[in-house]
């Protein structure tokens, strides 16, 4: 079997870094060559939750690849066609407004809309406080896009964040072997 290369595109919501990070070592055990992707923030924000170099710094030394972080380095994924997959995890509420409006100025939504160029599937792993609220309307749209495809995810505290939706992260590596085998959307997408 030829070795699939999965692109692995990480946005800003940074408290979620600790449960998506693994899922490339995962993907990367399960015979998958993985370029990581990272937006600009994503690259460059330190946070509570970590310093971007110690995120960087871990991301490159799993993939063993550098992180494509400009519009530049994300450009040449289209033409070069360097992707079977892209995976978005995890997908912000800002991305998924660019995505389903057509936008692509980051090195996140241009990588998807180069790798979309070649009818090649993207894997959205949400993960949004307004997910029920504002960015339903984005969510829906790109269920309904051609090769879009969604990580399962649930509301992950509907108490104090209601409109709150977070994909379950170690669903990434099944979700990317079941769309690269069947193009289809795995089921359920809501748990």
């Amino acid at each position: 079997m030829q070795t699939k290369t999965v692109g692995f595109a990480l946005c800003g919501s940074f408290c979620t870094f600790k449960k998506v990070i693994p899922q490339m070592k995962k993907l990367i055990d399960n015979g998958y060559k993985v370029i990581p992707i990272m937006s600009p923030t994503a690259y460059s924000t330190d946070t509570r939750f970590g310093k971007a170099e110690d995120f960087n710094k871990e991301i490159e030394e799993i993939c063993n690849a550098k992180i494509i972080y400009t519009i530049s380095g994300a450009e040449p994924i289209g033409p070069k066609e360097l992707l079977d997959a892209l995976v978005i995890a995890p997908c912000t509420g800002n991305t998924l407004g660019k995505l389903s409006n057509g936008i692509s100025d980051t090195s996140v939504t241009l990588a998807t809309k180069a790798h979309l160029r070649n009818q090649r599937p993207v894997i959205i792993a949400v993960s949004t406080n307004d997910a029920l609220g504002t960015s339903a309307r984005n969510i829906g749209t790109l269920i309904n896009s051609k090769h879009i495809y969604f990580v399962p995810m649930r509301q992950d505290d509907y108490i104090n964040k209601p409109n709150s939706i977070v994909a379950d992260f170690r669903y990434i590596p099944d979700t990317v072997r079941e769309v690269l085998e069947t193009q289809t959307q795995p089921q359920p997408i809501l748990l």
